[in-house]
């Protein structure tokens, strides 16, 4: 702990206070089009840190910019609410940003706070979709940029880190990460109870667009191999073709390509169904009793709901696959108390690790100011003794330190080995007014 300490001390300079201070907008509080004009790019990510150190605002600075959230974390020797204050100033001037288009978009958060919201971040409790793998990884990113241009320093390197292994918990320990939350999935999920491994099996997508290639993706990965699109729009089946090897049918083919798939996906636009019940009995009775899976992925539907009612065919549309992504759904959330707990164990074990910090920080104040008022003191008073020796006032001087570094033992050990006495910020702050320890910072500053 003394090497931790000392080098925080090092870095942050001696007798400062380290605030932890975040300030972001995410999913929750502004829509896409407004967090989009707040995102950072990486190199923009490291200028504005660059920018926030120089100026004094932060000693130590990380961005955190994914599709859902723009964050700034920093710390600070100055607590209150000034720093965070600074840096709102910075995130709309930097983006060009009125204060009145924020309109309460951004949040604010500071020392425990922001340590548990990286936490939970990291943990995917704070992503749009619960329990997201992506943000652990983008988490880690931002870390490894600010990390390798020497942004960051003692204290965020220390709550990164610990946000990773939250995260990496969380997906260890709980089934958060386990179940996928997207209707293109399950639909996929649905096609594997039925035919079992995709590999040999077949499959027609209907549409272009970024339902269908979404699906197309998850075919993919799973063993299809034999892929067809057919489109209103041939030069955009096309493409989705070109990206994933498939082959193109015409639409007006739709009917006869119904007799190639093992599994059809329809995702198109329209005020009627596109595959009816009588195109689908027509192909079902040349496919020597073969099952069918459809995937009406279309609003409104695109295929007739009497189709269900044939043999062999097992058709699901959004709401049947709703209705799982919601059962998943609430899988995920019963997995969230568990997340909390890691979480709030996570949060203690930094804030103890903080609180070390600051009441050895303290301590060597505490030291500091014993020592010079010992000095003056002894000055003052061996001024008026001329009658003593050199060797006497040289024991004077050595029984007077003595005298207060035992005075300091017993709260240094108490402060090594009292857990929940490292613990109590706020009473570390009493003594700091008590001793004067904040003036007299003041006064040499």
């Amino acid at each position: 702990m003394a090497s931790v300490t000392s080098t925080v001390q090092r870095e942050t300079g001696q007798g400062k206070k380290m605030q932890i201070a975040l300030i972001g907008c995410n999913h929750r509080t502004a829509p896409v089009e407004f967090r989009e004009r707040i995102a950072f790019t990486p190199e923009q990510a490291l200028r504005a840190a660059d920018e926030l150190r120089r100026h004094g605002v932060l000693e130590e600075a990380l961005v955190l910019s994914t599709c859902n959230r723009s964050e700034l974390y920093g710390v600070s020797a100055e607590p209150g609410e000034a720093t965070p204050d600074h840096m709102e100033s910075f995130f709309t001037s930097f983006h060009e940003l009125s204060p009145a288009e924020l309109n309460g978009r951004l949040y604010r958060h500071t020392n425990a706070e922001a340590v548990r919201h990286l936490f939970r971040v990291a943990a995917g409790l704070d992503s749009m979709l619960l329990g997201e793998a992506e943000i652990l990884g983008q988490v880690r990113d931002a870390y490894s940029l600010a990390l390798e241009h020497g942004a960051t320093g003692p204290v965020l390197n220390r709550l990164f880190q610990g946000a990773l292994e939250v995260g990496k918990r969380v997906r260890a320990e709980t089934e958060l990460g386990a179940r996928p939350m997207s209707v293109a999935f399950a639909g996929v999920k649905l096609a594997e109870r039925v035919f079992g491994k995709f590999e040999g099996h077949k499959a027609l997508v209907i549409g272009a667009g970024a339902m269908a290639e979404q699906v197309v993706d998850h075919l993919r990965n799973r063993g299809i191999k034999h892929l067809r699109i057919v489109n209103r729009s041939r030069e955009h089946a096309e493409d989705l073709a070109r990206q994933t090897g498939g082959e193109v049918a015409d639409w007006a083919a739709l009917e006869s390509s119904l007799r190639f798939p093992d599994v059809v996906v329809s995702s198109v636009s329209g005020e009627e169904a596109v595959i009816t019940r009588a195109m689908i009995e027509r192909a079902m009775a040349g496919r020597s009793g073969r099952a069918m899976f459809i995937m009406d992925l279309g609003m409104p539907r695109n295929v007739e709901a009497g189709a269900a009612r044939l043999y062999s065919v097992y058709l699901y549309n959004l709401d049947d696959l709703g209705e799982i992504v919601e059962q998943n759904k609430k899988a995920r959330e019963a997995e969230i108390p568990r997340a909390e707990e890691i979480i709030s164990e996570h949060v203690a074990k930094f804030a103890v690790w903080q609180t070390s910090v600051e009441a050895n920080t303290l301590l060597e104040q505490l030291r500091q100011l014993l020592h010079d008022q010992r000095q003056a003191f002894l000055q003052e008073r061996l001024a008026a003794m001329p009658s003593l020796s050199p060797e006497d006032r040289q024991r004077v001087s050595r029984l007077t330190e003595e005298l207060i570094e035992q005075i300091l033992a017993g709260p240094a050990r108490r402060l090594r080995h009292t857990r929940e006495l490292r613990r109590r910020l706020e009473e570390l702050e009493a003594l700091r007014d008590v001793f004067g320890l904040d003036e007299k910072s003041k006064d040499e500053s």
